[in-house]
């Protein structure tokens, strides 16, 4: 539930800070006047991510136990190379975000209205989709569906309120070391999913299975409250076969390295960033002020 909780905070805060970022600029540019097709947008970005939430649910049902488990596998290794790639992908590029997305929306406004519907629904969609699709995985690699579920609503939600107080200006926080904490967390995560994914490749014939590297069911029961604990927080198995223990250490060992490598180069070259600033008399943070800049230059 705590690892869904974060994951949904972590890209739902991601999500919101884009948000922030286009609304701001509309709001400096003085076009409030397209803003409702920015929100039609946003909604149909959240409306893909649900469907795609859903798709990932109930599409299997039905399906053969080897086909279901080749699926499942799949899907889950799929989840942690999109994950593995925005996590450094946000880490190299997240100082031009804004500049990018200020770009693109002014070209947007020198167009149609579709193109302001298609920039919203781009933003924020990968943000969703991304989301969806890491949640799914992360609930069906702990067997904690209903858990896992709220623990994603709950982070969502969170996202949401966090997003309006920094633009509203009634908080401060530091994102940079956010984004870096929680990316540390959701390369952990990313590591059980993917050894887990690697069992079910392996329950599928799709790999070659082999015997259990080592067995802690009596050590650590899975109906305990730490067994319980460590399933849902990293996707522990207490008996996993060799492929899935290599796997997670082969995992572990080149992201942890590159991810810290990255980010800590990273502040090694740059000063101090600073933290979520009060919004301006408009409601809105402006584009340019520290609130705004917190929200991209980050790990």
């Amino acid at each position: 539930m705590l690892a869904n909780a974060l994951i949904g905070l972590r890209e739902g805060l991601e999500a919101g800070l884009v948000v922030g970022i286009l609304v701001a600029f509309l709001n400096k540019l003085d076009r409030r006047d397209v803003l409702p097709k920015l929100w039609i947008g946003i909604a149909c970005a959240i409306a893909i991510s649900l469907g795609v939430g859903a798709v990932l649910t109930f599409g299997p049902y039905g399906l053969a136990d080897q086909a279901e488990e080749a699926l499942a596998g799949s899907l889950s290794i799929a989840a942690v190379g999109l994950v593995t790639w925005m996590i450094f992908w946000m880490a190299r590029h997240a100082r031009h975000l804004k500049g990018e997305l200020q770009g693109q929306l002014t070209t947007a406004l020198a167009g149609s209205a579709a193109a302001i519907v298609v920039l919203g629904i781009i933003s924020v969609g990968r943000e969703g989709v991304e989301t969806a699709l890491f949640i799914w995985a992360s609930i069906t690699s702990s067997g904690q569906e209903l858990l896992g579920l709220i623990g994603a609503v709950l982070g969502i939600l969170a996202s949401v309120v966090i997003s309006y107080l920094i633009s509203r200006g009634f908080v401060r926080i530091n994102l940079s070391r956010f984004f870096f904490w929680t990316g540390l967390f959701l390369v952990v995560v990313a590591a059980g999913v993917f050894s887990h994914g690697l069992g079910d490749l392996q329950g599928a014939g799709i790999l070659p299975d082999g015997r259990a590297a080592y067995d802690l069911r009596t050590a650590i029961p899975g109906d305990s409250w730490y067994g319980t604990l460590l399933g849902g927080l990293f996707q522990f198995t207490a008996d996993p076969t060799w492929l899935q223990v290599i796997g997670w250490l082969a995992y572990t060992a080149v992201v942890l390295t590159l991810f810290l490598r990255v980010s800590l180069a990273k502040k090694t070259s740059a000063p101090a960033l600073p933290t979520a600033e009060p919004a301006t008399s408009e409601g809105v943070a402006d584009a340019n002020t520290p609130a705004a800049t917190a929200a991209t230059d980050r790990p």
